[in-house]
């Protein structure tokens, strides 16, 4: 029985999958922050996040802290900005760079039920400048108090919920987005998990 069961979690997660809908993590070198945000991309059916490191060591990503949320969602690896953005554009991405300027709109302004890649940046200098050069906009999150930013991970997980808010409204985890074929290829894939 519990087989079964396994059998029909792994169908129901695989079904809500979202691949037009990812995080890019740029340089971001604490792995609880970094275990923290692929907690929070499985958590509202994120499939792929990518993994930007042009100053960074690709980092240890801890079971502990993720729940093995990283066993989950698969990881792809860039070591510079423009390839990774012109991998996101070619795959109808619309890329969001979150950062504290003066060109930055609320998240809650945009449509986070459209193919979208947010980046968030490292825990010191957040999002390095040419991230937010090349991202099509640049978003913050608001806030009213002294404190002008939240921790990395903690901001991931804001903006994260927000698109499953939209997403739900939607109706975009009613039906699979993946096609049959692939949704089986995965499913095969995570039983051998």
């Amino acid at each position: 029985m519990k087989s079964e069961q396994r059998r029909k979690k792994l169908l129901t997660v695989l079904s809500r999958r979202q691949p037009d809908l990812t995080i890019v993590m740029e340089n971001i070198h604490d792995p609880h922050n970094v275990s923290a945000m692929f907690r929070s991309a499985d958590a509202v059916g994120i499939a792929q996040v990518q993994l930007l490191y042009t100053k960074e060591k690709f980092p240890k990503i801890g079971k502990k802290s993720s729940s093995s949320a990283n066993k989950w969602v698969e990881q792809r690896k860039f070591a510079s900005v423009e390839e990774c953005y012109t991998q996101l554009r070619k795959e109808g991405f619309f890329i969001l760079a979150t950062r504290l300027d003066e060109q930055a709109y609320s998240i809650y302004s945009y449509d986070l039920a459209s193919p979208i890649a947010l980046v968030f940046g490292n825990e010191h200098s957040g999002v390095s400048e040419e991230a937010a050069a090349l991202a099509d906009a640049k978003v913050m999150i608001p806030m009213v108090g002294m404190i002008q930013s939240l921790n990395v991970s903690v901001a991931c997980g804001v903006c994260l919920f927000e698109a499953l808010r939209q997403r739900l409204q939607a109706g975009k985890y009613e039906k699979p987005s993946f096609p049959q074929k692939q949704l089986h290829a995965l499913y095969g894939e995570w039983l051998e998990k």
